[in-house]
């Protein structure tokens, strides 16, 4: 693989690049998935090619192969040169990349467990021991529960003298337990929906969310909620749980805080940003229990957005995007760092495969804890709905006005949990909303979730993000949105 990224490197240069990076990437994956006490797919993926990213002529070209061969290689070099010089004819302005000091290194995800070193059989009987779980809830009608494994082994090489390797590993499992009577439908998922959780782990993750353990519960939570009120609409303080509130990080701090969609070099998938340059430093984005970073170091944990290099070959980041309140940074490319006179990028460029043009893309983006205990949280609220475990979503192309539902809620009432509440949702505006935080609580309840299926770009790329958060209460927020009385 050394070799192939360093041809390309050569071909690059003999063609007239001013700067060229290659990126050659081996990548295995592996699925599996039980629909309803049967075995519904298992699929099982290798693959491997080269990307080519070069300036020429002032300008920006790409080109990938899966064509290994010299030849190829050679071809998908010159063909990035070609378009870089086409793209030219369109040029705004002068491209300059911030400055990252070349090295040679390495960095591999910590796996205790090698999930394809574990019998398909053994996780399949894992898998259908959680679906039979979940089925004898009297009244579920549909049970699914899955499992899914990605490698991706990289070298990255540039012109600049960088050559890295890196072996990024995820693992992700979930399941989910559906209830339907009379038209009505009802869901409960666990750990989290779409997906379920994701970390950069092995198979020890797989054990210790131990599907089969919470399967008879969610199986019997999904039937509860088609009995349970519908959620009361009005004006009520909001206590969102862990997984839940990761989802709101995503996408009303996340997203907004790509500096691409900010500058309006990248709106294709999910639209621009209400955080213009102007409101850096100066716009309050929450209450001063709002502290938010991103931040890819293990230090962080082992989120899907936990590395050692992004693609193009600067380190691992912390970066402050919200302290006490104040928006404090962006993410960014070498490139946007430059146009907005940082120093260096922060580490953000991520590519979903060796096809693909690296992007802006969220680390860990994470809520970090504060000191309130969630039980004394709930005993302070008056009137309250506590939400958690996201069912549904809408937020506009600037990432300002937007609105949530849940599988489920509690409504509470003098500091009490009182009754079980479905189809729970709540609406707001970004800097409103956040502004409205008056309790974070602490590590103990302090989860990094992991969101496998991010979206952004055209063609669009999937990438998988972590977002830590604990339970955090909101107030005088509009909930029942949609479902007024």
């Amino acid at each position: 693989m050394k070799e192939l990224v360093q041809q390309a490197l050569d071909t690059a240069r003999a063609r007239g690049a001013a700067y060229a990076d290659a990126r050659a990437q081996k990548t295995r994956t592996q699925g599996l998935v039980v629909k309803n006490g049967r075995v519904g797919s298992i699929s099982e993926t290798e693959g491997m090619g080269v990307g080519v990213r070069v300036i020429a002529a002032g300008s920006w070209g790409f080109a990938s192969t899966h064509d290994l061969s010299k030849e190829g290689i050679d071809a998908a070099a010159a063909r990035a040169v070609a378009i870089a010089r086409a793209s030219a004819l369109c040029r705004r302005g002068e491209l300059r990349l911030a400055p990252v000091p070349p090295v040679r290194a390495s960095w591999r995800t910590k796996v205790e467990i090698d999930p394809f070193s574990i019998p398909v059989e053994e996780k399949i009987a894992l898998l259908l021991a959680a679906d039979e779980a979940a089925r004898r809830a009297n009244g579920i009608t549909v049970t699914e529960a899955q499992m899914q494994f990605v490698e991706r082994d990289q070298w990255f090489f540039s012109t600049e003298g960088a050559e890295i390797h890196q072996v990024i590993l995820m693992s992700g499992c979930g399941m989910g337990a559906t209830a339907i009577r009379g038209g009505e439908m009802q869901t409960r998922s666990y750990p989290a929906p779409f997906g379920g959780q994701w970390a950069g782990r092995g198979y020890e993750l797989v054990r210790e969310v131990d599907l089969p353990g919470h399967a008879g519960t969610i199986g019997e939570e999904a039937v509860a909620l088609l009995d349970a009120d519908q959620c009361p609409s009005g004006v009520f303080d909001l206590i969102l749980g862990s997984s839940q509130l990761g989802l709101q990080v995503h996408e009303s701090c996340g997203h907004p805080i790509e500096l691409d969609r900010v500058l309006g070099s990248e709106a294709n998938f999910a639209g621009t940003s209400f955080l213009t340059l102007e409101r850096l430093g100066k716009l309050r984005y929450g209450s001063p229990k709002v502290n938010l970073v991103a931040d890819a170091t293990e230090a962080h944990g082992p989120g899907p957005g936990t590395f050692g290099f992004d693609d193009e070959g600067v380190p691992a980041h912390r970066t402050e995007i919200v302290t006490e309140g104040m928006f404090k940074g962006y993410l960014t490319s070498r490139e946007t760092a430059a146009i907005v006179g940082e120093g260096e990028s922060n580490g953000t460029m991520r590519a979903e495969g060796w096809s693909h043009l690296p992007l802006i893309r969220m680390t860990n983006v994470s809520l970090m804890p504060g000191d309130d205990d969630l039980e004394e949280v709930i005993a302070s609220t008056k009137h309250g709905i506590y939400m958690d475990s996201n069912r549904s979503w809408s937020i506009d192309d600037r990432r300002l006005n937007f609105q949530f539902g849940t599988e489920f809620g509690w409504e509470i009432v003098d500091g009490k949990r009182t009754r079980l509440v479905k189809n729970p949702t709540y609406g707001g505006t970004t800097p409103e909303f956040w502004g409205s935080c008056d309790a974070v609580c602490d590590r103990r309840s302090w989860v990094l979730w992991g969101l496998p299926n991010c979206g952004k770009g055209e063609p669009m790329q999937v990438m998988a993000t972590g977002h830590g958060a604990s339970p955090a209460r909101f107030r005088n927020v509009k909930i029942g949105v949609g479902y007024g009385r």
